[in-house]
């Protein structure tokens, strides 16, 4: 990054550039006198003229009129305080982007035009100033004599860090109307002069030293040991035999409020408990302990281990998507000393059962209690009901799909009604799923030895 002289950087190797390019032998043999290439705003520019006999030397001048912030970086990234709020932890870089004025003056016929399209050429056939240039023209302000050999700013630029920064220097022409030219200048108080608008970007900002500083350690108080990395690798729910399928997972999206899931990985040994947390609603976390579970589920490994999901009765354990987090705890403190990686997993709606239906002149409309589906749904999720068939050959397949009417606001809902449109077939058995947040309920399958088929939830009109 720069530090707060990146904008005096961006000027001071504009200028260095634009005062070589009059030195060349192609362009100064077209120009009778040598060019004074200058930084000041136009009125002074005007007052040195007034002061030196009222004739304008040939000159141009790069005036820098506007800095605003760079819309691309602008959100990137918060200023962040400690716990307290009293200690600065880190800041974003300040991204701005620098707009300037270049005008030619001249004392003959078609002089400034000539001095005004030499600097174009050099800044269309140059729109982006690399490092090395950069470097370059701010080394050279040690040796400058512009303003004057004992300026102090010429021995401080080349220290800028404009050359390093993250982004590149960038130089785009832009469009000013009469109207805000007229303005412009009326407000600079100087006589126009043929000028070019322009603007480079992005200088970025940031302060040399840290935003807070680390206190020193006075103690050792533990001891580094080289271990492999505990990761988690997968979360496969295990589905209860003789409730959905023997055969586990049998290709179900999702695990079950109440089932048992099975967590894989590396170094997982002497794991203490998981975090589990709502992805959509992230205040709903609990911790699970990892315990010995029953046949024939192994004991836990390091490779592998068994939880125990909250069943369908818990209130606060909501379907939808989650994220799952291994974790060692200390056993004085409680506090959690060592965590895994986080990986995603689904609970599905607990909807057992055969469901009933009616219907209205407006549609097909079915209630759920919840006695017939868990758990509840809480403000902020999406809830919709999917009713398929199972095709014979001289069937159509039926697929419809309804929200909730109405969605909770407040408090968590225990009651859920869907309204069909007009075209669900009647005295036909149909395939249920509630789906929570994008995650359909689990489809009970027969169990072997009978052949594997679709067993419910139905509901029937």
């Amino acid at each position: 990054m720069s530090n707060a002289l990146a904008i005096a950087g961006v000027t001071a190797v504009l200028q260095h550039y634009l005062y070589n390019l009059y030195l060349l032998p192609s362009v100064s043999s077209t120009i009778p006198s040598p060019v004074h290439v200058s930084c000041l705003a136009p009125d002074q520019v005007q007052q040195k003229f007034s002061a030196g006999g009222g004739t304008a030397e040939n000159q141009v001048n790069l005036f820098l009129h506007l800095v605003t912030h760079n819309p691309a970086w602008r959100n990137v990234g918060y200023a962040s305080l400690s716990s307290d709020g009293t200690s600065a932890i880190g800041n974003p870089p300040l991204a701005l982007d620098l707009h300037y004025l270049l005008t030619a003056y001249g004392s003959e016929p078609w002089q400034a035009e000539a001095l005004l399209g030499y600097a174009l050429m050099m800044l269309h056939q140059a729109p982006v100033i690399t490092r090395a240039d950069i470097d370059i023209a701010l080394a050279a302000r040690a040796t400058s004599t512009y303003p004057s050999s004992t300026y102090p700013l010429n021995a401080s630029l080349p220290f800028c860090g404009l050359g390093s920064q993250m982004e590149m220097i960038k130089i785009t022409p832009e469009t000013m109307s009469r109207e805000e030219m007229a303005w412009l200048w009326t407000a600079l108080k100087a006589d126009y002069r043929p000028t070019y608008p322009f603007q480079v970007s992005v200088a970025l900002m940031q302060p040399d030293i840290s935003a807070s500083y680390a206190l020193p350690v006075l103690q050792v108080a533990f001891n580094a040991v080289p271990e492999p990395q505990a990761q988690i690798l997968s979360v496969v729910p295990q589905h209860t035999p003789n409730v959905l399928t023997a055969q586990s997972p049998n290709g179900q999206p999702a695990a079950q409020p109440g089932e048992f899931v099975v967590v894989t990985g590396e170094a997982l040994f002497g794991a203490t408990q998981v975090l589990i947390t709502h992805q959509k609603l992230g205040t709903h976390a609990k911790f699970l302990p990892i315990p010995n579970p029953p046949a024939p589920y192994p004991p836990p490994s390091a490779t592998a281990f068994t939880i125990q999901l909250p069943d369908h009765t818990s209130i606060g354990f909501p379907a939808g998507l989650y994220d799952l987090e291994v974790q060692w705890l200390d056993p004085t403190t409680k506090a959690a000393t060592a965590t895994t990686n986080t990986v995603t997993f689904a609970i599905a709606a607990w909807l057992p059962g055969t469901q009933a239906a009616g219907t209205t002149p407006s549609g097909s409309m079915i209630q759920l209690k919840l006695s017939s589906f868990a758990p509840p749904v809480f403000p902020g999720q999406s809830v919709a009901l999917s009713l398929s068939n199972i095709p014979t050959p001289i069937q159509t397949l039926v697929c419809f799909s309804a929200d909730a009417q109405p969605l909770p606001d407040d408090n968590p809902a225990t009651s859920l009604t869907f309204l069909f449109d007009p075209g669900l077939p009647t005295a036909v058995d149909l395939l249920a799923r509630l789906v929570v947040d994008g995650v359909p309920s689990i489809v009970q399958i027969t169990t072997p030895p009978a052949p594997l088929t679709f067993a419910g939830p139905w509901v029937t009109l």
